[in-house]
């Protein structure tokens, strides 16, 4: 036992102190070592020094049974060239590194082709381009005049105001004419124009106070072309309306004569006088009529909704009533017809007191003949 017992410590030590075991096998065992790479194997079997490898025994695998990564090392910034900038379009790829980035100017790129994405832009001034060649032409502006969208803040309350101010100052002036004794061409062409002027400038008073203004209430503005149509309409309406007044007239008789040529009946004035009775008969009144029927009287409709044939319609009835010749209504409906139909076609007011001028040039040229002698006044 003992030669054995001795014997086996000789050849342990023997063989580890004699030639060592190659390397990669263990000194006892005999065996490849873990993680040391064994003869004429090319792949590492330890996972201990593979990059990226968590080597702590107290970190615990990840949920998919894969120990977790080791951090990436941070990305260094791209440096960012200084302005002025190439002007090349730019590639649209991201993601961008973060900023700083240098501030403008900068130059313009070409820019692609749309669709664009949506979104809210800022404002600004942003410039004009030319028509698309195969864009259609604009429409013309409509033969009638629209039904407005009335934003004024006076109604048909304005046209009552309106005529009851007209009528109160027909009754003091004429009772201060009655006080003058003897009546004159002067004094009569004043009757006829003060409340006239005085309601007209009432109506566009109203306007200025609760609305937009007299160009825009009432369509008060110039334009060749409304001169052209009002002409148009109020030589077109007299070749209708002679005619009719001429049968009216043999049909019910002489008792249907205008009022104003009544009033001035056996009145003679000078040249002067009578100019000016000419000039108030066929501009001023027609003005100041239109302006109360046609403007004020005509939007308080529209206003409520009606179209423009229910306007023409209510507004010349209206007209041929207000001038209290209930005798000559008829005829002052005709009258006022093509008047209407001005205010119609152009959607303003210059073409009916145009058209209104023209109606009352004949009647206007006659009460001055009779003021100067020449021919009765009715």
């Amino acid at each position: 036992m003992g030669s054995a017992d001795g014997d086996r410590p000789d050849e342990l030590a023997g063989s580890t102190m004699g030639s060592g075991p190659p390397d990669g096998v263990h000194p006892v065992f005999g065996v490849p070592v873990p993680g040391d790479p064994v003869p004429g194997d090319p792949v590492q079997r330890d996972p201990v020094d593979a990059p990226g490898v968590a080597t702590d025994p107290e970190v615990p695998p990840g949920p998919d049974g894969v120990p977790p990564a080791a951090e990436s090392e941070p990305i260094a910034p791209v440096p960012v060239a200084a302005p002025p900038y190439p002007g090349a379009a730019y590639a649209p790829a991201g993601p961008y590194q973060p900023g700083p980035y240098p501030s403008g100017p900068y130059q313009q790129v070409p820019y692609q082709a749309g669709p664009y994405r949506q979104g809210s832009y800022p404002p600004g001034a942003y410039p004009t381009y030319p028509a698309h060649p195969g864009m259609p032409p604009p429409s013309p502006p409509p033969r009638f005049s629209p039904l407005v969208s009335r934003t004024h803040r006076w109604g048909l309350g304005a046209y009552v105001v309106v005529e009851v101010t007209f009528l109160a100052v027909s009754l003091l002036v004429s009772f201060l004419v009655s006080r003058v004794g003897t009546q004159t061409a002067g004094t009569i062409a004043l009757a006829l124009a003060v409340p006239t002027v005085i309601a007209a400038g009432t109506a566009i008073l109203i306007t200025r106070l609760r609305g937009n203004g007299p160009r825009i209430d009432l369509g008060l503005e110039w334009r060749w072309r409304d001169v052209g149509m009002g002409l148009a309409f109020g030589f077109g309406g007299m070749l209708v309306s002679i005619p009719v007044s001429i049968v009216y007239v043999s049909i019910v008789g002489q008792d249907t004569n205008s009022a104003v040529g009544e009033v001035f009946g056996e009145v003679r004035a000078a040249p002067p006088m009578a100019v000016l009775v000419l000039l108030i008969v066929v501009l001023l009144a027609p003005f100041c009529e239109e302006v109360v029927y046609r403007g004020l009287l005509w939007g308080g409709i529209e206003r409520l909704g009606a179209n423009r044939w229910v306007t023409l319609a209510v507004t010349t009835l209206l007209f041929a009533l207000a001038h209290f010749e209930f005798e000559r209504t008829p005829v002052l409906l005709i009258v006022a017809i093509p008047i209407g139909l001005a205010r119609v076609f152009t959607g303003r007011l210059l073409a009916s007191i145009v058209a209104h001028q023209v109606n009352n040039l004949l009647p206007g040229i006659v009460l001055v003949l009779g003021l100067l002698g020449l021919m009765p006044a009715t």
